[in-house]
């Protein structure tokens, strides 16, 4: 699952590093997907919106047995 969750992850990275940020996968617990904002996004007060709305979105469409995207 980690390996599929990173490849999702690569989807949304080069719309934060446009942006000057990035994401880090930190822990995956029970569908429960851990991610670290980085740089700009780190930040940004749009960072729930772009964690929930871009990464979650895109991660559970490619990996559907994720449940949700939380900031570690």
């Amino acid at each position: 699952m980690r390996e599929k969750v990173e490849k999702a992850l690569e989807k949304v990275r080069g719309y934060l590093r446009m942006e000057g940020g990035d994401v880090e996968l930190v822990d995956i617990v029970d569908g429960v997907v851990k991610v670290r904002l980085k740089g700009m996004c780190s930040s940004c007060p749009m960072s729930m919106m772009t964690l929930k709305d871009g990464i979650e979105r895109v991660v559970k469409e490619e990996v559907p047995e994720v449940v949700s995207v939380i900031q570690a």
